[in-house]
């Protein structure tokens, strides 16, 4: 499904909640002690499924389900718009972004601070030299955040500039259920790539390699941009990564170091995982 129609889908339930956190955990369960199956970053508007004393089970735009603790989301007032959907939004095109309570760097410490694609409304131009933007928050708060940190333009990349893009994140820590520059999963780093590419895929690694929006490609066709999934076998796909060329791609892995790193595919760990390859339509 391409992105915009993703968006759509989700826009035909009104979400119900929005994300307070910089990033908050998914759970497989109401409890801080289950596995985190996912995350959402600040400012995500996600659909209420069902509550529980304490907790929310909520649907992100992605269509991933799970847990998250009531205090990590505001609630919506019925009939009221969801955060940054309409308006003058900007995204955070830095790794992290500080929000402080007035435009300057020195006098207080951040309000927060925020992970790659936080998406903020806009309540004023730049004040005074430009440097700065008022935004208004998800708890109805204020904010200023520095220009430089944030971009308005929100058209997809080409595929070679998404690549590019995959490069900045190196070194960043491998977090399992990651979705955000705080750290990142296998798949929720290769999400991120292609949703900038202007694709929504699925949000695991198997429900990637399944995903109708991909076709198979054999291993001696590989190109830039094309998907890797690896596993026990091609019906057990635990892993994915980017194909970056000459042998070469880009994940987020706990293999020898946990970060988001360009690995060879003729290492032999990898070589003995590698079940499938796909291409998009």
């Amino acid at each position: 499904m391409h992105l915009f129609m993703a968006l759509a889908f989700f826009a035909a339930a009104t979400p119900a909640a929005v994300v307070l956190k910089p990033v908050a955990n998914m759970y497989a369960q109401p409890a801080d002690d289950t596995e985190v199956v996912s995350q959402a970053i600040y400012g995500t508007n996600v659909a209420v499924v069902e509550s529980r004393p304490g907790w929310l089970h909520v649907r992100t735009p992605d269509q991933y389900t799970g847990w998250m603790p009531i205090a990590n989301l505001r609630e919506l007032a019925a009939g009221e718009q969801p955060y940054a959907s309409a308006g003058r939004v900007a995204r955070v095109e830095n790794l992290f972004a500080n929000i402080y309570s007035e435009p300057n760097v020195t006098k207080r410490q951040p309000l927060i601070t925020v992970p790659f694609e936080t998406r903020l409304e806009v309540t004023s131009e730049p004040h005074a030299d430009e440097r700065w933007l008022q935004v208004r928050l998800p708890d109805y708060g204020q904010g200023w955040v520095q220009s430089g940190d944030l971009s308005f333009d929100m058209q997809p990349l080409a595929l070679d500039a998404a690549i590019a893009l995959s490069r900045r994140f190196m070194g960043l820590p491998y977090t399992w259920g990651g979705t955000s520059a705080f750290g990142f999963d296998c798949s929720g780093f290769t999400q991120m790539i292609y949703r900038r590419h202007g694709f929504g895929m699925p949000r695991d690694a198997d429900q990637q390699a399944a995903w109708d929006g991909l076709v198979p490609v054999k291993r001696e066709d590989l190109a830039p941009g094309d998907l890797l999934f690896f596993g026990s076998s091609a019906t057990h796909i635990t892993h994915t990564g980017m194909y970056l060329g000459d042998g070469k791609f880009i994940n987020a892995t706990t293999f020898i170091h946990p970060i988001v790193q360009i690995c060879d595919l003729s290492d032999a760990h990898w070589t003995g995982l590698l079940v499938a390859c796909r291409r998009l339509k």
